[in-house]
């Protein structure tokens, strides 16, 4: 356990933004229940995470083997302030730089060095397949070029899309003659073409073609 001062209370709050009052509720029924003076301190027992190993990467294998777990679903994982429970049972809270997303095999580092790996969780989710008797594969870039305009969170896979449940979106899909069907497995969207974190090319760096008498192109 960590004794903080009543003092950094207000700095513990802010961490986690919309959860404030939630805390605020938990360490008012904590002083009350153990007659803690406000000008004493407080018991926090939890333990706070604020960086991101994307996919253990750097990591020996056999430290993310001992690490504890996590098991997070999707909405969760979108978030960059959350709190969550690992395998070991401490309480983490997770306080990451905003716009972050946590992904199925990324590693969070704990204040105290400790290492947690994050899992995937099952959810329900609507897994979409093109039809082998009305349809070619051609009808899953159809799908995924329509949902693209409604901003729907897809989860892009060579043989398959995934979307969390919506019957709206069902329907349209079947009268586009694709195969929807409810899973429950886990959900890893594709990100943003501009989002943080993907693997990143410098093509500003590449030469530049100039047309005129040393280009060997034929025209």
């Amino acid at each position: 356990m960590n004794f903080i001062p009543q003092a950094n209370l207000k700095a513990f709050a802010q961490f986690f933004g919309e959860n404030n009052a939630n805390f605020i509720t938990h360490v008012d029924q904590f002083q009350r229940f153990h007659r803690v003076s406000p000008v004493d301190c407080v018991t926090i027992t939890m333990l706070q995470a604020s960086k991101l190993i994307p996919q253990g990467h750097g990591l020996a294998l056999a430290l993310v083997k001992r690490a504890s777990t996590v098991e997070l679903d999707w909405d969760i994982r979108q978030k960059s302030r959350f709190e969550a429970t690992d395998s070991a049972g401490r309480q983490i809270g997770v306080f990451l730089p905003r716009g972050s997303v946590v992904r199925g095999g990324d590693v969070l580092v704990a204040q105290d060095g400790s290492l947690i790996k994050v899992l995937a969780a099952p959810q329900s989710m609507l897994k979409i397949t093109h039809c082998p008797n009305h349809g070619t594969a051609f009808d899953l870039i159809r799908a995924a070029y329509h949902l693209g305009n409604r901003h729907v969170p897809i989860e892009l896979k060579p043989d398959h899309l995934k979307i969390e449940p919506d019957h709206v979106l069902a329907d349209m899909l079947r009268a586009m003659h694709l195969t929807v069907v409810e899973v429950f497995e886990s959900f890893e969207p594709e990100n943003g073409a501009y989002a943080t974190g993907g693997h990143a090319h410098d093509h500003d760096r590449e030469p530049e073609h100039v047309h005129g008498p040393g280009c060997q192109h034929a025209h």
